[in-house]
C-alpha cells in the first residue's frame, strides 16, 4: 500500500475502513475494519463538571485548521507511557494532502504562542472520523474535543467516529457499537451534508457549553 493515494483513503472511509501502520518506522499500511466501533452520540455527549468549569475560564485560545501538520506530527510523537505510534510517514503525507483537499481538519489549543494540545480527523458528508489527539498542557486535548463536538453539532453532522473505545473516551459518553450498526449509521451520514465551518471565531466557553447540554 505504499502507492496509496489520498483519494483511495477517502473512499475507504466512506465504506467503513481506515488505514494504520504497525509503527512509525513501518513503510507500509494495512486496512482496519473493527468488529466493534467506538462512536460519540452527538446528542448524548458528556462534559464532566470539572472540565466545564475549566472551559468557562477559557484557558486556551482555540483555533481550527491553523496548524494541521504540526498537530499530526505531535500526535505521532512518542510521549508518556506510549513509546510507539501507528502514524508513519505515509499517513503524515497522505493526511496532509487530505487537509489540502479540505477533508482533514485539526482543532488546536494554544497557550500563548505554544501549541498546548489538539486533535485531527477526517470530515466528509455529515461524518467526522476522529484520528488522534495529543496534549502538552492539562486538559488541552479534552477541550479540543469539546470544541470539536460543538462545531459538529452546529454544523449538522450526524456521526462522530472514535474508532476504538477506551475508558477515557467513555467519560465523554462514547459508546461501542457493532460493525453492522456502524455501517448503517455511516450510510445515513453519507446522505446528509455537514458544515465543518459553521462555528465562527471568538465563541466563548460558555457558548460552547450551551450547545452541548449533557454534563456530569
Amino acid at each position: 500500500m505504499t502507492s496509496l493515494t489520498a483519494e483511495t483513503i477517502l473512499a475507504a472511509y466512506r465504506i467503513g475502513v481506515f488505514p494504520m501502520a504497525d509503527s512509525a518506522e513501518d513503510t507500509d499500511l494495512y486496512w482496519v475494519e473493527p468488529e466493534r466501533r467506538g462512536i460519540f452520540p452527538l446528542d448524548a455527549f458528556h462534559v464532566p463538571k470539572r472540565l466545564a468549569k475549566t472551559i468557562r475560564k477559557m484557558p486556551f485560545r482555540v483555533t481550527v485548521d491553523t496548524a494541521f501538520r504540526q498537530v499530526i506530527r505531535e500526535c505521532a510523537s512518542p510521549r508518556g507511557d506510549r513509546e510507539d505510534t501507528w502514524i508513519n510517514d505515509i499517513i503524515l503525507e497522505r493526511y496532509g494532502e487530505l487537509h489540502d483537499m479540505g477533508y482533514a481538519h485539526s482543532v488546536e489549543c494554544w497557550d500563548g504562542d505554544e501549541l498546548a494540545g489538539g486533535l485531527y480527523g477526517l470530515a466528509f458528508e455529515s461524518v467526522f472520523c476522529g484520528e488522534s489527539m495529543f496534549t502538552r498542557v492539562t486538559d488541552a486535548s479534552k477541550i479540543a474535543l469539546v470544541y470539536l463536538v460543538a462545531r459538529l453539532i452546529r454544523g449538522g453532522f450526524t456521526l462522530l467516529d472514535a474508532q476504538f473505545m477506551n475508558p477515557h473516551l467513555a467519560t465523554f459518553g462514547a459508546t461501542e457499537i457493532s460493525r453492522l450498526d456502524y455501517l448503517a449509521r455511516l450510510k445515513q451520514g453519507l446522505q446528509h451534508k455537514g458544515n465543518f465551518y459553521s462555528l465562527g471565531d471568538g465563541v466563548t466557553g460558555a457558548e460552547i457549553l450551551q450547545s452541548i447540554t449533557q454534563t456530569s
